[in-house]
């Protein structure tokens, strides 16, 4: 199977800035324009395979291209539902009248691939909000009997995973995929960042403050728009966007990992706190 996708990475025209400790600023981008944190060697970060699994088993939308299935239109390929079995396959579940369903029967024993192409948009408004795609290629069968009345399940097994996202472009082998697990924030994150957004948009501007040398230049001058654009155990990513259009993100690491939205309000507590002083 052929690669899902490919990144170049380029650099932004603003000047590289020392990041303080906890905090991750980046001037790299990806070749849509997206900022990618630099100085990864100094941060916490979700695994590839991670990311993928997260991606899956988020909310995101979702679409299964099939090699030869042109009439089809794009809704009908879009599952209703998705989950990933022990063994790291996909399960995907469509109308029984699907073109995907009537592809799948009909290559019986032939194999049938297909990819999995996910899309990831920031639940808030921001410059750049496609965060990343992931792309799970394999072989597609159909398991009758898994599913309710005029649906039909898929099982797509894993032969690749490729994702391109906020953290950079990189493959990911199925073994990986199996054993990763999805960041325990996913179900709630779309709904934290808006919350943060609406309700807390002052806290969350006074983030800039912790950037250091950066706070002198581009906060105090400039006030840049601030926007929470991703979180997960790790910590919150939030983009500053200036007058004259240029972004960069700056990553706010939490004393040690959250596990649960609980962890999550205590580690947001002391990030706000920090930033107040």
């Amino acid at each position: 199977m052929s690669r899902p996708g490919n990144t170049t990475h380029v650099t932004d025209s603003t000047d590289s800035v020392d990041a303080i400790e906890g905090v991750d600023t980046t001037e790299d981008r990806s070749d849509r324009g997206q900022p990618r944190p630099s100085g990864l060697e100094n941060t916490r970060m979700p695994s590839a395979a991670e990311r993928t699994r997260t991606l899956v088993q988020s909310t995101c939308s979702a679409v299964l291209l099939i090699p030869g299935l042109t009439t089809a239109g794009f809704d009908q390929l879009v599952p209703l539902d998705r989950s990933v079995g022990p063994e790291g396959d996909l399960f995907l579940e469509f109308p029984a009248d699907s073109p995907a369903v009537r592809a799948a029967t009909r290559a019986q024993d032939d194999e049938l691939t297909a990819v999995l192409e996910i899309t990831d948009v920031a639940p808030v408004s921001v410059p750049h909000r496609i965060r990343g795609r992931g792309w799970i290629s394999g072989w597609l069968t159909s398991v009758p009997g898994m599913a309710g009345p005029g649906r039909m399940m898929l099982r797509l097994e894993t032969g690749e995973a490729y994702v391109d996202d906020l953290w950079g472009a990189q493959d990911v082998e199925p073994e990986e995929f199996r054993d990763a697990a999805a960041d325990p924030l996913v179900a709630h994150e779309a709904e934290l960042l808006q919350h943060l957004h609406a309700a807390h948009g002052e806290q969350v501007a006074l983030l800039c403050g912790l950037l250091g040398e950066r706070a002198d230049g581009s906060c105090a001058a400039h006030r840049p728009s601030v926007v929470p654009v991703a979180l997960d155990r790790h910590g919150l990513r939030v983009r500053f966007c200036e007058a004259d259009g240029r972004c960069f993100d700056a990553r706010f690491e939490f004393p040690e990992p959250v596990r649960d939205v609980t962890g999550l309000r205590h580690a947001m507590h002391t990030l706000f706190e920090a930033a107040a002083r």
